[in-house]
């Protein structure tokens, strides 16, 4: 299906996928300020589709910075040493060695996850721009939260619906630790600034109204007021269906694109599947959300 929308200067095609999210707007330049309809269409866009792609950018560190700023407040990565040197709002991700230094962040979200979620106002909009993809590999993958609760039996979204998770950065990385012995132990400072939080199971998006499933295997420890056998066979049974194809995107990068998606209704995978000598630089700056309900 393909939408055509006029905006003051462009003709703006916005493309949805074959799958139950996702969609390409074609046309937009995101070097500069958006006017208004192309503002609307993106923002409407990522309300019905979750993840929009922005094809054939190329933004600057400072211009990705502007750009994010018109979604709302960038919040930076707890991980400082993978800031932008000149940006601290743009966590760099890669896997490129220069000089016997890592460029970025190199195994940054190779696990299901939503951004932010270990935060007490976790990430609204995450924005991911291409410089460098490999020939092979290196897919993102999405699944919709809010076709994941929809396709819950009744007793189990009944119940889920009034239970608390609790999300945790130290969780996840230290697991990641352990498989990864280049990333270094979270300093003092940076674990104040991750503490344990709680959240509702299932969220209430605030701009939609729509319930979605909001735990992700990445940061989601466990629940609230449950035993640690009880809440792990929970965790497993709801991402057995959660993890189902139907519920999934997959985005194939290309150098240039945007990519923009809601983490108050999602969850995202990095894929891998490319050699050591595919390199690979992406630039991610994350909007600030709200307290999740």
């Amino acid at each position: 299906m393909e939408i055509e929308l006029m905006s003051e200067s462009v003709a703006l095609e916005t493309v949805p996928s074959d799958a139950v999210l996702g969609a390409e707007i074609g046309g937009v330049n995101a070097s500069a300020p958006l006017a208004p309809d192309v503002f609307q269409t993106i923002d409407d866009a990522l309300k019905e589709r979750i993840v929009v792609c922005l094809p054939g950018q190329w933004l600057s560190p400072g211009q990705l910075v502007t750009f994010g700023q018109q979604f709302g407040e960038l919040e930076p990565h707890v991980l400082s040493q993978y800031h932008h040197p000149d940006h601290p709002e743009v966590l760099v991700l890669s896997n490129v060695v220069e000089n016997g230094k890592a460029l970025g962040f190199r195994d940054a979200g190779s696990y299901w996850h939503s951004d932010l979620s270990y935060k007490d106002k976790p990430t609204k909009y995450t924005i991911l721009h291409a410089r460098e993809v490999p020939d092979v590999g290196g897919d993102t993958l999405f699944v919709s939260g809010y076709a994941v609760y929809e396709a819950l039996p009744n007793s189990l979204r009944t119940r889920v619906s009034g239970m608390r998770a609790i999300h945790s950065y130290a969780f996840r990385h230290e697991q990641m630790i352990a498989k990864n012995k280049l990333r270094a132990p979270l300093t003092s400072e940076q674990k104040r600034a991750v503490p344990d939080v709680s959240h509702p199971a299932v969220r209430t998006h605030p701009d939609t109204g729509r319930k979605a499933l909001y735990i992700n295997p990445g940061f989601t420890k466990a629940f609230d007021g449950l035993a640690p056998a009880e809440s792990k066979a929970l965790l497993d049974d709801l991402y057995s269906i959660a993890l189902r194809p139907e519920f999934s995107y997959r985005h194939n990068w290309r150098k240039g694109d945007v990519l923009i998606w809601d983490n108050r209704c999602s969850m995202h995978l990095a894929d891998g599947g490319y050699g050591e000598d595919q390199r690979r630089l992406m630039h991610r700056v994350t909007v600030r959300g709200t307290a999740p309900v």
